[in-house]
């Protein structure tokens, strides 16, 4: 079996484990009528935290939102994201998890995903640290914007732009 076919079964696995003991919180949902798909390319990052007052989301700022699996669009879950900038209507954004994805950098010689690490901060009420992952951006459609956790520094987010360009 490929690591590509391996890692597909592995998460499959953790969807139904999550249904049947009610975690994950993962949802299905229609699919819009034109997914936009991830963004392919080198994006223009921009720090403007609360440039809109909370009425959209900033780039530089953590808020939730319906995040879809890579595997299936139909499906995803809520998730905390960072906005890096935009591109047209949609906002472009990237995961936020609590996390160790250390061990699942590279697996059998293959990167797997690319993770770049923030601390710890008012969006995670626990107070646990976060990674964003940085080789996947997201379109998110900003209606979709549930809430706001709150605005990473300028240093930690030039870091993140640093990585995001050193992934692609």
């Amino acid at each position: 079996m490929s690591d590509m076919a391996k890692q597909s079964l592995r998460s499959q696995l953790a969807r139904v484990v999550g249904r049947i003991f009610g975690f994950g919180h993962v949802s299905r949902r229609p699919a819009p009528k034109e997914h936009p798909g991830d963004f392919r390319g080198i994006p223009r990052i921009s720090y403007k935290p609360n440039a809109g007052n909370g009425r959209v989301a900033d780039p530089g700022e953590i808020v939730w939102t319906w995040v879809p699996f890579e595997e299936d669009h139909r499906q995803g879950k809520d998730r905390p994201v960072l906005v890096i900038g935009h591109d047209g209507p949609w906002l472009l954004a990237l995961l936020l998890s609590s996390k160790d994805h250390d061990r699942d950098v590279v697996r059998h010689g293959h990167v797997l995903s690319q993770w770049a690490e923030i601390g710890s901060g008012p969006w995670d009420r626990r107070g646990r640290a976060s990674a964003v992952r940085v080789d996947r951006i997201l379109r998110v459609d900003p209606a979709g914007v549930r809430r706001q956790g709150a605005a990473l520094d300028k240093g930690r987010f030039k870091q993140v732009a640093a990585a995001v360009r050193a992934a692609r």
